[in-house]
């Protein structure tokens, strides 16, 4: 066996697959985005006087062969598989990506020691090391539990017994230890990114956060506060900090919110604009328009600079204020992405997403008289959907004329209650990983109390056919953004989707009948 010389303490990669996940809308219709886990913890590791690389093999559009040999090449000390994804419920569809390099390196430099951290793997810890192909897997949220397995794999004689939160095998036995505590002092142990280990030139924004320029480069996303204190059924956000916050004396059923200091935030943008000439930037908190001063503090900040930037956030119906938003529009904040779900109060109360979907109008109403464009966001297919509620949902959706909408199938993420649930009930989950995508092709959506996940998947995507191909939206996008726009949009509208569960449905019901005697 072949030991190779050591000179780097950790490698983060960020596993790629981007063409088996999103298929043909890989080339150039799908964001790149930056690891903002891996970079976060690059920062922490190098505080403690590490020496750390990041290897973004998604934005590099590396094969799982290219990976491997790469990190092969650099041998160090400890591989960090990270299975963040680019928000929640991407972390599962990183999976077969980092599954196959798990593989390939166990088979190519068996000597190298692979951890695999991220919110997939800390939801399912031990089915994780039961399956993959790693010697480690992280129960938390990941700092903690990279440094002291660094300090461990450094020493004369490694106990891995010290390690919070880690799980491994002694003598053919899986192990696992105490969970380490959550991060508190975000400003002091992890402040910011290490964008200078990371690919700035390779990233792209999303198509419809640039209507209107569609120059998509460069671009940047970053986090401002970690977590979110809703428990939607569906979300899986806060798999990766649960155990952290029983260390921290968290009460049951109350979830972790932790906030970046603003000043800290401006230099993370400062240098974004300033080194790297970004101006597209993603807020990837789960929900940044929460806390009024934290997101005032930071507008007025940018307003302050005077930089032109084209910012886009996530935001709930009920948690934006009037007075904000004239001050959003100012710093640059040009998208609000809503997490609409439904337009069925039934089905909304039964998913814990507790909000009158009759304020959705009026709030966005608002919102689009402020100049911020919309960005919203429907689910079909959780439990209690039928025809009639996910046809509401969809005339809601054309009502609205949202400036860009993503129509989702539910999905079971594990981490979720709605994964636990679908394990208790016996409903059928994917039986691979890549599944659980919502451009694969073989992804199976759960089905409902009334509904087959075939039935809701079809209902999916004529409904995004049939927005998007709308006369009324494609008018409105033509005055706003002008017919280069319209013409980007038609083109995305022809990447038809390959779809494995339509091969054994044929039979499933079709929207368009019934929106044509509303909508003629």
């Amino acid at each position: 066996m072949l030991v190779r010389k050591r000179h780097l303490d950790l490698l983060l990669v960020n596993p790629g697959g981007r063409s088996q996940v999103y298929q043909s809308l890989a080339s150039e219709l799908v964001a790149v985005e930056p690891p903002v886990w891996a970079g976060l913890m690059a920062t922490f590791i190098r505080q403690r006087g590490f020496e750390v690389q990041i290897l973004d093999a998604n934005a590099e559009n590396l094969s799982i062969e290219e990976t491997v040999q790469q990190i092969a090449d650099i041998a160090p000390l400890l591989t960090a598989l990270v299975v963040y994804g680019h928000n929640p419920s991407a972390s599962t569809q990183v999976m077969p990506a980092a599954s196959a390099i798990c593989a390939a390196l166990k088979q190519n430099a068996s000597e190298l020691k692979i951890l695999m951290v991220g919110g997939h793997v800390a939801a399912l810890p031990e089915r994780t090391l039961q399956e993959e192909d790693t010697d480690f897997v992280c129960g938390g949220e990941g700092p903690h539990t990279i440094l002291e397995l660094l300090q461990a794999l450094k020493s004369s004689q490694a106990d891995y017994r010290k390690v919070h939160d880690l799980w491994y095998r002694e003598d053919g036995m899986i192990k696992s230890n105490p969970p380490a505590p959550l991060i508190k002092d975000l400003d002091g142990e992890m402040p910011g990114i290490a964008w200078d280990l990371l690919p700035m030139e390779k990233y792209r924004a999303h198509n419809w956060h640039c209507f209107g320029d569609l120059k998509r480069q460069p671009y940047a996303a970053l986090y401002t506060t970690l977590g979110c204190p809703y428990h939607c059924t569906f979300c899986c956000i806060q798999a990766p900090f649960r155990k952290g916050e029983k260390v921290l004396g968290y009460k049951g059923g109350v979830n972790s919110y932790r906030l970046w200091n603003p000043q800290l935030v401006i230099k993370e943008i400062d240098v974004l604009v300033r080194q790297y000439g970004v101006r597209n930037i993603k807020i990837a908190d789960e929900i940044f328009i929460l806390n009024p001063k934290h997101v005032e503090t930071i507008c007025d900040l940018i307003i302050k600079r005077g930089y032109d930037l084209n910012i886009w956030a996530y935001a709930r119906i009920d948690t934006v204020k009037k007075r904000m938003l004239e001050k959003l529009k100012r710093a640059g904040v040009n998208w609000l992405a809503f997490g609409i779900e439904s337009a069925s109060e039934r089905v909304l109360a039964d998913a814990s997403k507790a909000y009158k979907p009759g304020k959705t109008l009026h709030v966005l109403e608002e919102v689009r008289e402020s100049g911020i464009h919309i960005g919203a966001n429907y689910i079909f297919g959780l439990p209690e959907d039928d025809i009639a509620s996910m046809q509401e949902t969809l005339y809601q959706a054309l009502e609205l004329n949202a400036e860009y909408a993503n129509f989702y199938c539910a999905m079971a993420y594990p981490g979720s209650q709605l994964y636990k649930t679908a394990l208790k009930d016996g409903w059928p989950l994917p039986e691979t990983w890549s599944g659980y995508s919502q451009h694969a092709v073989d992804t199976l959506p759960l089905p409902t109390k009334y509904l087959s996940g075939a039935e809701v998947l079809r209902f999916r995507d004529n409904a995004f056919q049939w927005y998007f191909n709308k006369p009324d939206y494609l008018g409105m996008i033509a005055r706003k953004f002008g017919h280069a726009t319209v013409q980007h949009i038609q083109k995305m509208v022809s990447y038809k989707l390959e779809r494995e569960l339509y091969r054994f449905s044929r039979n499933v019901r079709d929207p368009s009948s019934r929106l044509r005697e509303r909508y003629p």
